[in-house]
């Protein structure tokens, strides 16, 4: 009788001896079933303890020679025992390998047809953003409209050959990962790899196409700063290979190429934009909203649920909805035949990569419409593929114009969000002129970032010295007001114009 409810010691008995194997079993090296036992006659206190492979023969004639003398029993009662409990031993350990490979398969959802009915049906909608923006909000998302919307498309890029990034960026305290972590769950769980903490060379390690299609959420990319580089490699090259040294089980060295195969969609968040340049280059930059507006709708979302007044079956459906949606999302070529007619705004820092995320990010909203798109077939290769619309295009700008307002920036988020507070406290009191500690007073900012601020103002040419010395301090004047506001006009009329421009040429 072979009994493993104990996993440190399983018992095995027959009608002559007592087996017990402590420790339990090794699952990985199946070349060899190393133990260690105690043995005894029924009912008797000679026990022999002693470590052994079995399937080491050598081994197991010698043990059995000495069970026998020191127990006093037959060999071949012995022999027999042994082999039975080789077997039995066996059996359990592939049955164990069997649970674990079953519980470590990824989890797939198989949606009934009421739930595919209701996704489809969702999908078709012709406010489909709208309506999605609404469920994100319903799903327990507070506040950040066009924050929110943006992500969400951004991690259903994930399905397509070019996948779309995000680094969340804020100052600690504000969100920023409660955003990712809410938006996420509207994500299948089958689709996203969240991560915490990650060695340098932990993402090699994974099976070729594991990550394929992916969308990976780092919850602070300051604890991730080892893996920054192979990141940036796959969502560059969309792949990533690594060359070690190997010692097979014959004793030969050899090298192998570890490859991890992409695309994959990456999220992270932050409050250091400045350490992340060559990460943010590849990533569309969300800067969270700080506003004490937004702080009054979190509270009063808390308050809510504290009070038990938040329907948590409405959320739970809306986001079932939604995760729903994605997983019938299928993968399908997205061709704009707009796009020789786009353009961006001079100001825009980086030109190049912007333009692809543009392109890209028009792209996926096409992608999520794809059931409100008639297939076409390229005749050449047989390829299925649909076609973005004029509407999709407005769409993607309305969204993606405060990204390319911070791309085409003099300043980092930080910087600007406290040349805004400056501005608008000088205009509320009629000052043209302050000093560092009025403002350090006003808006309550810590001294040695405001020194970084100022610095990076008038390196700008926004702000500077209108008089004073080093030792009594300086009085400072802003140079240019309407900095930000001419710049986000030029994008504005920019977008606005293409858009008519190419609403003109389709209706003629």
């Amino acid at each position: 009788m072979f009994n493993a409810s104990n996993p440190n010691n399983y018992e095995y008995i027959t009608k002559h001896l007592e087996i017990h194997i402590l420790g339990g079993i090794k699952t990985t090296k199946l070349e060899s079933l190393r133990i260690t036992l105690s043995i005894q006659k029924l009912k008797q206190d000679n026990v022999l303890r002693h470590t052994i492979d079995l399937y080491n023969d050598n081994q197991v004639e010698k043990f059995v020679r000495k069970v026998a003398e020191r127990l006093e029993i037959g060999t071949s009662i012995v022999r027999r025992c042994l082999q039975e409990l080789t077997t039995a031993l066996e059996s359990y350990r592939f049955s164990v390998l069997e649970k674990e490979a079953e519980d470590n398969k990824p989890y797939l959802k198989e949606l009934t047809g009421a739930e595919e009915k209701d996704a489809m049906k969702f999908l078709k909608r012709k406010d489909l953003l709208v309506k999605t923006n609404e469920l994100i909000g319903k799903s327990g998302v507070i506040g950040e409209q066009t924050n929110r919307l943006l992500m969400y498309l951004i991690f259903t890029s994930r399905k397509t050959n070019n996948p779309l990034h995000c680094i969340s960026l804020g100052s600690s305290g504000v969100g920023k990962t409660h955003l990712q972590s809410k938006v996420s769950e509207l994500i299948p769980e089958e689709d996203k790899v969240e991560i915490t903490v990650l060695s340098a060379n932990a993402f090699y390690y994974f099976n070729r196409t594991e990550l394929q299609h992916k969308l990976i959420l780092i919850e602070d990319l300051d604890g991730a700063e080892s893996v920054l580089y192979p990141l940036r490699e796959l969502q560059s090259k969309k792949r990533i290979t690594k060359t070690v040294v190997h010692k097979d089980t014959k004793g030969t060295t050899r090298t192998i190429h570890l490859t991890v195969e992409g695309p994959v969609s990456v999220a992270g968040c932050t409050t250091q934009e400045s350490i992340y340049e060559d990460n943010s280059n590849r990533n569309f930059l969300l800067y969270i909203d700080e506003s004490a507006e937004q702080d009054i709708r979190i509270m009063q979302y808390q308050r809510l649920i504290s009070a038990g007044k938040i329907n948590t079956e409405a959320e739970y459906k809306a986001k079932e909805l939604l995760q729903n949606a994605q997983r019938i999302l299928k993968p399908i070529k997205v061709v704009n035949p707009y796009a020789m007619a786009l353009s961006l705004p001079q100001s825009v820092f980086k030109p190049r990569r912007t333009n692809s995320h543009y392109l890209q990010f028009i792209e996926a909203i096409t992608f999520y419409k794809q059931f409100q798109r008639i297939q076409h077939v390229n005749e050449d290769t047989g390829e299925v593929y649909i076609e973005t619309t004029i509407e999709d295009i407005q769409e993607a700008n309305e969204l993606i114009q405060e990204v390319l307002l911070r791309k085409s920036d003099l300043l980092n988020g930080a910087c600007r969000s406290f040349f805004e507070m400056l501005k608008a406290y000088l205009k509320a009191n009629t000052q043209t002129t302050f000093t560092n500690a009025e403002i350090r007073r006003t808006l309550r900012i810590n001294p040695s970032n405001q020194k970084r601020y100022m610095l990076q103002l008038q390196l700008a040419d926004l702000i500077q010295k209108a008089k004073g010395d080093k030792r009594k301090g300086y009085i400072y004047e802003v140079v240019n007001y309407d900095d930000y506001e001419n710049t986000n006009k030029q994008i504005e009329t920019l977008l606005k114009s293409t858009v008519e421009i190419l609403e003109v040429q389709s209706s003629s």
